[in-house]
């Protein structure tokens, strides 16, 4: 019996809304939007590069537009409702999965075989930052930084294995990232931050890694075996390892094997989907706009994780430049994809000037396609309205400025040229929003412990 088929764009257009692109800067922030969104996609990436703005606060502000930063803080490390751990990269994921990743942080020293023997080493740097961080926690790495060995004049004598021990019991799950101050991470013990997740029973291995292919197959709606592979990258899996789970979710009916038409010809790799998801396939090959709205995406978005894939999907080729040294990038240091309409229509390099409040966009650059009114060239549905794809664009930049404090947006070079003063028009008749004074939550907050 051949597998179900469907065209491209179904597999595009429910990749767009399991990633909560369907309606970008269409949605509120609050508890529940929050953790629903993080819950699908699998984990809300961190880092530290901050031109624009930290990377999980703009991805969030893709799907919510602006909203108070202070609200995402409370209900990630007040409330609760993620916790930080390695996922991709790391990330914000979802309390609800604790359990699941409590699985990796117990199983951790036996599949990183590099800790064995700092292990044997260390063993009592480990036990004298836990009995610190129980004693004195919540703490940073600060305070470790700054210790001192008895007659000792320098820093701290041994900050390194110091660094590595924090590092050990947070990836062991014996610590948690409790706050972040200023972005800086500081640790409490995971029975202090967490203790109804923390005492829920692990997954066995093998449970896990059934849990961790269906939970990228939601994600991504259908994905090929090498999109498992790049999108919830931790913990690595051998070939033989995912093989095996994959094989026993099919024999049990949770997983199929769908044929997706990528050229028109039926040319494409083993693609599969949870069963449960054949019917959002089959009305995502009916959908005739995959989203209305226009955002900006971070480098470090869960739609971009797997660059392949989004050319695949997308025919939108891109790299995350910042580790490109500076003579050798194409389009500029912090580069935001520009997604329109459920297309990638182009790209913007942006920086934030506080202490002018304006958000530069100094290089914007369309795609050759949409600069000629011509069609995507991947999953296709049909031409756009450029004008109304500018206006879109102007709107985007306008609630980035209000999001990240700016007053005004400034706009350098446009490629091409042409599409240079009907984008400056557009941004001129933009309104700016006004300004988000915070995030509500549907259900009340408890008081603060």
């Amino acid at each position: 019996m051949s597998p179900p088929r469907f065209p491209l764009r179904a597999a595009a257009a429910l990749f767009i809304e399991r990633q909560h692109l369907d309606r970008p800067r269409g949605r509120r922030l609050t508890a529940t939007s929050l953790e629903r969104f993080v819950s699908d996609v699998g984990g809300l990436q961190l880092d530290s590069i901050n031109v624009i703005e930290r990377a999980h606060y703009l991805t969030a502000w893709s799907r919510f537009g602006p909203y108070d930063k202070t609200a995402l803080d409370r209900l990630a490390y007040r409330r609760r409702l993620l916790f930080e751990y390695w996922a991709h990269a790391a990330c914000l994921v979802s309390t609800r999965d604790y359990a699941s990743w409590r699985r990796v942080m117990i199983d951790y020293h036996f599949r990183t075989r590099g800790w064995q023997n700092w292990l044997k080493k260390n063993r009592k740097m480990i036990v004298t930052v836990e009995a610190a961080i129980a004693r004195d926690g919540p703490l940073g790495s600060s305070y470790f930084e700054h210790r001192r060995k008895p007659g000792d004049r320098g820093g701290w004598w041994n900050w390194k294995p110091a660094a590595h021990a924090l590092d050990y019991l947070w990836m062991t799950g014996r610590t948690l990232v409790h706050s972040r101050p200023h972005f800086q991470k500081r640790y409490h013990l995971s029975e202090h931050v967490m203790p109804e997740a923390v005492a829920l029973e692990p997954p066995s291995a093998e449970e896990f890694r059934r849990w961790h292919v269906r939970r990228s197959l939601h994600a991504m709606g259908a994905a090929t075996e090498t999109d498992l592979r790049m999108y919830l990258t931790y913990p690595r899996m051998g070939p033989g390892e995912r093989r095996r789970a994959l094989r026993e979710l099919i024999d049990a009916g949770e997983v199929v094997e769908v044929a997706i038409d990528a050229d028109g010809r039926g040319k494409a790799p083993r693609w599969l989907a949870l069963a449960e998801d054949l019917p959002a396939l089959e009305r995502a090959a009916r959908r005739r706009a995959p989203a209305r709205g226009t955002t900006l995406l971070s480098p470090f978005d869960s739609f971009l994780w797997h660059r392949d894939r989004t050319r695949r999907l997308f025919g939108f080729e891109y790299t995350i430049e910042v580790y490109v040294p500076g003579p050798k990038r194409v389009h500029g240091y912090y580069v935001l994809p520009i997604f329109h309409d459920g297309r990638l229509v182009g790209r913007a390099d942006l920086k934030t000037h506080r202490a002018e409040r304006r958000l530069e966009a100094k290089r914007v650059h369309f795609e050759p396609w949409f600069a000629a009114a011509g069609r995507a060239p991947a999953a296709d549905w049909g031409e756009l309205d450029r004008d109304a794809a500018l206006a879109g664009v102007a709107g985007a930049l306008r609630s980035l400025a209000t999001f990240v404090g700016a007053d005004r947006v400034t706009l350098g070079t446009v490629e091409p040229r042409r599409l240079a003063a009907p984008l400056k028009r557009a941004l001129k008749e933009m309104v700016a929003p006004p300004p988000e004074t915070a995030a509500a939550t549907e259900e009340p907050e408890p008081a603060t412990p």
